[in-house]
């Protein structure tokens, strides 16, 4: 992916914390699943900074999609880290159908590997 040398802090935080995140950095009420705040510019690279961005993942809502989904939480947790990191490499789900189907086959490609690996 092109950032072997980039680091990246991951929380994993409960509902009330990710809906104060929500709210204060992005305007949106309630919790989410997961937030990434990327933090990399290019003038950064070029001055040698290395740190990619942060993701913060609800557990508690994890918990609960990954009942609904019939999945362990470890791979909804994973697929959560999976889909922050995208986001910090720029990819956007929200901007087209066209990114949202491009975001979703990276991440199925990476969850594959992730879960190969682990």
């Amino acid at each position: 992916m092109g950032c072997q040398d980039k680091e990246i802090s991951i929380l994993f935080t409960d509902d009330e914390h990710i809906s104060y995140l929500n709210r204060k950095y992005l305007n949106r009420k309630g919790p989410t699943n997961v937030i990434a705040f990327p933090l990399l510019e290019k003038e950064d690279e070029e001055m040698g900074i290395r740190v990619l961005g942060d993701i913060i993942v609800s557990v508690d809502t994890a918990k609960r999609e990954a009942e609904e989904a019939g999945i362990d939480l470890e791979e909804r947790l994973l697929r959560l880290v999976i889909h922050g990191i995208l986001h910090l490499l720029g990819y956007d789900h929200e901007r087209s159908p066209e990114e949202e189907e491009r975001m979703q086959k990276e991440e199925e490609r990476l969850l594959k590997i992730a879960k190969e690996v682990l």
